[in-house]
């Protein structure tokens, strides 16, 4: 097969009618994502906004992946892990096209917050991360909404291989 008639299958595959609700699912990740984002940027003065002893709201920019990890001031290197991070989901896509229900429901949780964090990393070359968990002086890694989905998406990838 050639790659036209591969993208020709791939673009049938995408508007099936089952099809449909994975790709609201994705959106409204994605915009649950940009709004909680948006807030966090319009409206937080200050830099970290007290909730209460286990929870505050800290702005802070990631340049690397998942929790922070990778950052770099290279811009070759932030360039390249973008261009791997678009080629994952890209491939995301691809396999939930061609998945059973079930599997297509976690990678379409994947996609919707990997998607929110692709555009952040394109828009404004960094991650907005806001969510900072703590207890007395232990921090966990400060996060956002769609890091919320991508980890709920990947323990349900984990956790479903536990069953087959």
């Amino acid at each position: 097969m050639n790659l036209l008639s591969n993208l020709e299958e791939i673009k049938k595959d995408f508007l099936k009618k089952e099809n449909i609700f994975f790709l609201i699912l994705i959106l409204f990740i994605f915009c649950l994502d940009r709004y909680s984002k948006n807030q966090i940027l319009n409206s937080l003065v200050e830099s970290r906004l007290y909730i209460n002893d286990f929870l505050n709201l800290d702005l802070i920019w990631n340049t690397g992946i998942g929790f922070g990890l990778f950052s770099s001031n290279s811009t070759l290197f932030y360039n390249l892990i973008t261009f791997l991070i678009g080629v994952v989901i890209l491939a995301l896509i691809y396999l939930s096209l061609k998945s059973n229900r079930t599997d297509k429901l976690i990678y379409c949780i994947i996609i919707g917050g990997a998607l929110g964090n692709f555009f952040d990393r394109i828009k404004y070359q960094a991650v907005p991360d806001f969510i900072d968990v703590h207890y007395n002086n232990f921090h966990w890694f400060t996060f956002n909404v769609s890091d919320i989905f991508i980890t709920l998406g990947v323990i349900a990838f984990i956790l479903k291989g536990f069953y087959e």
